[in-house]
């Protein structure tokens, strides 16, 4: 696997994206194995949105070594930091079309294993998680009275501190049909917070620039803890020793 030096912005921009990503649902069918799967726009489809809004791009490129054909995957956050890996596959046929079957099917298993995604048949096959809780009874409680008060800056600590698991179980948990919506719902309070805590790092940095050390202690006055705790781990360290040299303390 590539990466770029640091990851320090894009790793926790990548477990709070993966805290949001559900299961992609099987829409299409394999003859031979008669058997659904979740095809390669399914994947796309849940993935996309979620990864823009916490500052992701993707880009795949066709490869091809000794092994065979497949893709290089590149995960490139808005910092410029990146993640990268290739994934080749043997072929059964040297052929085209049987390069271009490898190929899709490269893309769309590096994409699932990037996003941690299962396949999911409906919400009512996500209702079979339930049976093993990977969650606490005071988690999902605090869950739900966050979604309640529409709370962004909570549900995206807590998609932090929790991990992958949890939240999909948490999702899981609710009755059918209301998976989807509850997980549309924490998407847009999350991505609320993601907005304002983006404006909030523009402001901060424009404000370092003019030397206002006035309006950063009085936006910095202004923020919750948590809010603050993302701010303060969203300053390049230049920028924080900035700060400390104008004596604002964070």
């Amino acid at each position: 696997m590539k990466q770029s030096e640091s990851i320090e912005k894009l790793a926790p921009a990548l477990v709070a994206a993966q805290a949001e990503i559900g299961g992609a649902v099987k829409g299409s069918s394999n003859p031979f194995f008669k058997s659904n799967y979740a095809d390669l726009n399914s994947v796309i489809l849940e993935l996309k949105p979620i990864f823009v809004r916490h500052g992701f791009a993707v880009i795949q490129l066709p490869v091809s070594d000794e092994n065979g054909v497949g893709v290089s995957t590149r995960i490139q956050h808005t910092s410029g930091e990146y993640i990268e890996q290739s994934f080749t596959l043997p072929l059964a046929k040297n052929d085209p079309q049987a390069a271009g079957s490898a190929i899709t099917y490269a893309k769309r298993y590096s994409l699932k294993a990037l996003g941690l995604m299962p396949d999911l048949d409906d919400d009512g096959e996500a209702a079979m998680f339930r049976q093993e809780k990977v969650f606490t009874e005071d988690q999902r409680s605090t869950f739900i009275d966050m979604i309640a008060n529409k709370d962004g800056w909570g549900l995206k600590r807590m998609g932090q501190e929790v991990g992958n698991d949890v939240m999909s179980g948490l999702f899981s948990s609710f009755q059918k049909g209301e998976v989807s919506k509850t997980k549309a719902a924490v998407r847009e309070y999350v991505g609320e917070a993601n907005q304002e805590l983006k404006d909030g790092l523009n402001y901060i940095g424009e404000s370092i620039t003019a030397e206002n050390d006035g309006a950063i202690q009085e936006a910095l006055a202004e923020m919750n803890n948590i809010e603050l705790g993302f701010v303060i781990a969203g300053l390049s360290e230049i920028q924080k020793q900035q700060l400390t040299d104008m004596g604002v303390e964070i």
